[in-house]
């Protein structure tokens, strides 16, 4: 019999790094990060790119400017902290709004107001229009008076019980 030589060996498993599984990046999302850094390092508003049948715009969006609003005819008067607030202007009468739309001066933009101020109105006058879900309603005048103020600008929006006019009753 022959003899042979065995070794023991013992297979030693060592653990490796692992190694994060990075998703490959397509070449367009590639070429739309670049144009992304390119616009943000040259402080550009906007960009365009059209190429092997790839359109792209980026444009930069602005804060929305928001109007404040400013109490005309009002009041002032000073807080507890001696600083002094203008206070809304109060009217003895008003028309409200009974719901809530856009409010119409007109029955189309280039069309006269139905109402101007310093008119007077009869009973079932139609005063103005109020838009709701793609239905214009006429406001009637609910008795004969004298539209001192408009209140609201024309195609603006309006809530249910905001004054539209200041009136006074004939």
């Amino acid at each position: 019999m022959k003899k042979t030589n065995t070794k023991k060996v013992t297979a030693v498993k060592k653990s490796a790094p692992v190694a994060k599984k990075t998703a490959k990046e397509s070449p367009i999302l590639k070429e739309v990060k670049e144009l992304y850094s390119f616009m943000q390092d040259n402080n550009l508003e906007s960009i365009e790119y059209d190429q092997k049948g790839l359109y792209l715009r980026l444009v930069k969006t602005r804060p929305a400017m928001v109007p404040v609003p400013v109490a005309v005819g009002g009041t002032a008067i000073a807080d507890g902290n001696g600083s002094v607030v203008a206070a809304a202007p109060q009217y003895k009468e008003v028309f409200k709004a009974p719901l809530t739309g856009i409010f119409f001066r007109g029955s189309t933009p280039s069309a006269p107001p139905f109402v101007k101020e310093g008119a007077t109105v009869q009973k079932g006058d139609v005063i103005c229009l109020l838009e709701a879900m793609k239905v214009f309603n006429e406001m009637r005048a609910e008795y004969a008076c004298v539209i001192k103020k408009v209140l609201v600008e024309n195609g603006k929006p309006v809530k249910q019980g905001e004054p539209l006019f200041a009136i006074e009753r004939v």
